[in-house]
């Protein structure tokens, strides 16, 4: 860790690291209590005050219910947000909590309240302190889930989240530098424990860091390899669009049906695999209904696809599809030459 990391965030730095939300009409500002939120918070009012005219912030808090901790610690940020003059609203997470996946699901939840009271307030933005260190051991846990290269770009300094921008401003700030600031304005902040509870994955993951900081593989590191993924991952992206157009300029004569999505499987063969990919993705998100495709199943529903085409049109039997088959919600057929994802019929509920 270099000195640096050490040490406070400036004004002047803090305007560069906000200077992008300026010209917001309003932000919400995601603080629980920690360093990290805690330090977004006193870092967004303190340059808030040196505009002249800036956007309207309110500071949220989320009470998930999980530790009997956590109502007195949204009484003690809405307690520094007003000495900041910032208003501050706590939500609550209600109802019945998994018993499996409780952290992703806490997540989801979190996100659909922030999201909630942007609305509710006016703001374009919802800024959360996710840190390097967060970033780090974000790469880290998809790796070991064996994302693709989508996933591990990692988290986006920008994002947009239920039609409100997602922002995290101090990605790329070291943990360590906010709590140097807190420390040097003489603010308090809370230490919530299961950030050191090893029943989770990420406090494990996080209590090897040190370990692959020694074999040189320190947040700062690990963060560059997530920039450069993320950066191969635009690429293809572009690549991926690309292709789209080369598919529908082969289909010129071709009359699609409304709803469906439909490739030449010839043209569709000869594209690269990472893009065809891709393209099977985007068509079963975009005609699916039951959210996002499994990278893994999508791989496998390629591989039939390949090996479909390849066996050629002697596969075919009186017009029928040489495959067909369902994914997150589409029904994906080769018949006739073609690829089609259509959504597939509504599933049959049991009866009691």
């Amino acid at each position: 860790m270099s000195d640096d990391d050490n040490s406070p965030i400036s004004a002047r730095e803090a305007r560069r690291l906000f200077a992008g939300l300026k010209a917001a009409p309003a932000l919400v500002l995601a603080v629980s209590g920690g360093p990290d939120s805690v330090a977004l918070m006193w870092l967004v009012a303190r340059w808030r005050r040196s505009l002249v005219r800036g956007p309207q912030l309110t500071v949220v808090t989320v009470d998930h219910g999980l530790r009997p901790e956590a109502a007195r610690e949204a009484r003690e940020v809405k307690r520094l947000a007003t000495e900041l003059g910032l208003p501050h609203r706590t939500l609550r997470w209600r109802g019945a909590k998994p018993k499996t996946g409780l952290p992703a699901a806490a997540r989801e939840a979190r996100y659909l309240l922030l999201a909630q009271a942007a609305r509710a307030v006016g703001a374009s933005h919802v800024l959360t302190a996710h840190t390097r260190d967060d970033q780090a051991e974000t790469l880290l846990m998809r790796m070991l889930r064996g994302s693709g290269l989508a996933g591990l770009s990692a988290m986006a300094s920008v994002s947009e989240r239920d039609g409100i921008v997602l922002a995290r401003p101090l990605l790329d700030v070291p943990k360590a530098q906010l709590i140097a600031t807190l420390k040097r304005a003489k603010v308090g902040f809370a230490d919530d424990p299961t950030n050191r509870d090893t029943a989770f994955t990420r406090p494990r993951l996080r209590a090897l860091l040190p370990q692959l900081a020694a074999e040189g593989g320190d947040a700062r590191t690990l963060v560059r390899l997530a920039a450069r993924l993320a950066r191969a991952n635009a690429a293809v992206e572009v690549l991926a669009d690309g292709a789209e157009r080369f598919l529908r300029l082969r289909d010129r004569d071709f009359a699609p049906q409304a709803g469906i999505r439909s490739f030449e499987a010839s043209a569709f063969a000869i594209l690269p695999e990472e893009v065809r990919l891709r393209l099977l993705l985007r068509a079963i998100a975009a005609l699916g209904h039951e959210g996002p495709a499994e990278l893994g199943k999508v791989e496998t529903l390629m591989s039939a696809l390949d090996r479909a085409i390849a066996a050629g049109p002697r596969a075919a039997a009186n017009g029928r599809p040489v495959l067909k088959q369902t994914l997150a919600g589409a029904l994906i057929s080769l018949v006739g030459g073609r690829i089609h994802i259509a959504p597939a019929p509504a599933r049959r509920r049991k009866g009691p």
